[in-house]
């Protein structure tokens, strides 16, 4: 039987108390949405690169979830997410414009299914869980249904905490086919937790072009300009979009029907990654992909796995979101109150390449934490007669007793206060 390629990417907001004509009328506001999420997505992608090793996550994912996450956002902290997460137009446009552009990408998905049966399935999910004692506003339950098909489901988070997550996790679990086990840890969902926010992607399918898996040999892979490794090559000589610019070449890797592909972009020099991370930009990706023309070409490339588990906090942060992680942040459009902030973000994120396609599974959790409100100290003003003590704890005893009826009187002679 033949295996077939998957792709599930989920991603989970955690909060907590404190079609294709579609996108053809509202062609700019898509065009605009995905140049904004493609600059979101390279942004996030040269921070994360900073670190050592490999990397793999789902920006289009995380762009979904905290799209939700805007739509309750307000002041300065819709402003910094907005601007973090480059949506380029306001609240009214980018809604419909997520829409919009998932309508064209299950509607398009649908076609070619239904055209090559089995050979491509692309589903996009979204869902909120809220807490069965917490209210939320009738507009912002409306604006997620609406332009994500968010419906909302209750949970009892106050008092089954553990439960609820397991819930959450169960449909995390069914919308990517099993691929995203434990999207939520122990420990994100507690009894302060109001309401979560999940998004899931679910990509299925195989290479047009498959590799022989006959002609997959151990070969040599540099993993630096003096380090090299043996790893199972895969190999296969076909018509391919191929280009070159600045020290790099790209492959274009299509998946059955042609719509989704897999782009690599090779530095020419076995040390020249960190060169090509540095000048990758979302004009600078556009003007390269630019350049791929069909030709014959042998392709050598390794079977991989990798999995990735990220904190996003910080990264999150230096891309100008730091409201929405602090107790300064206004989440009022969701419940009407200044009573929520994100406390963490988590990304888990895996896949797999072989001979017949790409097996991969992503999954984020923003986990939004109850914002303890600080009540106004009680004020306790020792501006008038009052009695004293010192005593042991332990025992009671009282050690020494007193009282003061003007602190300027420092000495008590014979019944009379005398003062300095």
């Amino acid at each position: 039987m033949k295996r077939i390629a998957v792709l599930g990417i989920v991603t989970a907001i955690v909060l907590s108390y404190a079609g294709e004509m579609l996108f053809a009328e509202k062609a700019s506001e898509p065009a605009a949405l995905v140049q904004g999420n493609n600059a979101f997505a390279l942004d996030m992608y040269g921070r994360l690169g900073r670190q050592p090793g490999n990397l793999f996550l789902s920006p289009y994912s995380i762009s979904t979830a905290m799209a939700m996450v805007y739509g309750g956002a307000g002041g300065e902290t819709a402003g910094q997410i907005a601007k973090g997460m480059h949506f380029a137009t306001g609240q009214e446009q980018l809604h419909p414009a997520f829409a919009a552009l998932q309508a064209a990408l299950t509607a398009q998905a649908s076609k070619t299914a239904k055209g090559d049966e089995a050979s491509i399935q692309l589903s996009v999910a979204n869902r909120l869980w809220g807490d069965k004692g917490q209210r939320f506003l009738d507009t912002y339950l409306k604006l997620t249904q609406q332009y994500y098909g968010a419906s909302a489901q209750l949970l009892d988070f106050a008092g089954a905490p553990e439960p609820s997550r397991e819930a959450i996790n169960r449909w995390v679990q069914g919308q990517t086919k099993g691929k995203n086990v434990d999207l939520l840890p122990v420990g994100t969902v507690n009894s302060g937790t109001r309401l979560v926010l999940t998004n899931a992607i679910y990509f299925l399918g195989n290479w047009a072009n498959q590799f022989p898996k006959q002609a997959t040999k151990d070969g040599v892979f540099s993993t630096s300009a003096n380090r090299q490794a043996k790893v199972p090559m895969m190999h296969q000589i076909a018509r391919f979009r191929l280009g070159a610019a600045e020290a790099a070449q790209f492959l274009e890797l299509p998946y059955k029907g042609g719509r989704l592909s897999m782009v690599i972009l090779l530095p020419d020099s076995l040390d020249g990654l960190a060169k090509l991370e540095q000048s990758l930009s979302s004009s600078k990706l556009d003007a390269w992909l630019g350049t791929l023309q069909e030709r014959d070409v042998s392709v050598f490339l390794p079977r991989f796995k990798i999995a990735t588990q990220l904190a996003l906090n910080e990264t999150l942060e230096s891309l100008g979101m730091t409201l929405p992680f602090s107790d300064g942040a206004d989440f009022s459009g969701m419940d009407g109150r200044k009573d929520l902030f994100i406390s963490a973000v988590v990304h888990k994120a895996v896949v797999e390449v072989d001979e017949q396609g790409t097996e991969a599974a992503a999954a984020t959790a923003a986990v939004m934490a109850w914002k303890a409100v600080t009540p106004p100290p009680v004020e306790f003003r020792a501006d008038h007669p009052f009695l004293f003590l010192i005593r042991d704890n332990p025992t009671g005893s009282i050690l020494f007793l007193g009282r003061v009826i003007d602190p300027r009187q420092q000495e008590t002679v014979e019944g009379k206060s005398r003062a300095e």
